[in-house]
């Protein structure tokens, strides 16, 4: 089975989410920056959410350009992934309606917790169709980033309930993180 039907639907399922995300943003209700500032918590989290998604789909792109064959599982994998990216907007709806209490922020980990295990399932399922001396095997090799990424996210849903500030600082970490170019698999593919 080829790869290009994959890439190209997670590519559109990811421009709906994004659209989606910023169509959801109320507009400030006055023309001062008092009113623009109202807005300034949900346009936070309308950036952080606008660049998680954008790693997740610069992550699977990179991923794509390792793999060679797909099967199956690699494309129940990707639906896992794409699934739990589509509820971010309504995260951040709910986030703009309740603001950073403690439930809306420990869902919202809960959300990316569920899309990294969902990235790293396909990362495994594509380490299993095209062998451990694949490509892409050779470049995450132990994938510390990706286990911490994940650590970082599940202990940030409890931490929620006791301060949501320090699971959103957890967030805005992981995403630092990724933000800085992973070059593991680039250096891998030609």
């Amino acid at each position: 089975m080829g790869k290009a039907r994959l890439e190209a639907f997670t590519d559109g399922v990811i421009a709906i989410i994004i659209t989606i995300m910023v169509l959801e943003m109320k507009v400030p209700s006055g023309t001062d920056l008092a009113a623009l500032a109202t807005s300034a918590p949900v346009f936070s989290a309308y950036v952080l959410s606008y660049v998680n998604v954008g790693i997740f789909w610069l992550n699977h792109h990179h991923m794509m350009h390792a793999t060679v064959h797909i099967d199956g599982r690699v494309l129940w994998a990707n639906l896992a992934l794409l699934f739990w990216l589509s509820l971010v907007p309504f995260m951040i709806r709910w986030i703009d309606e309740a603001g950073f209490s403690p439930l809306p922020t420990a869902a919202y980990g809960v959300v990316l917790a569920m899309a990294g295990a969902s990235y790293r399932l396909m990362q495994a399922a594509i380490i299993a169709r095209n062998g451990p001396e694949s490509a892409l095997a050779h470049a995450v090799g132990g994938d510390v980033k990706g286990t911490l990424s994940l650590a970082l996210y599940v202990v940030s849903v409890p931490l929620a309930f006791f301060d949501p500030r320090i699971s959103i600082a957890f967030y805005v970490v992981v995403a630092a993180m990724w933000f800085v170019p992973d070059r593991r698999i680039e250096s891998k593919v030609k």
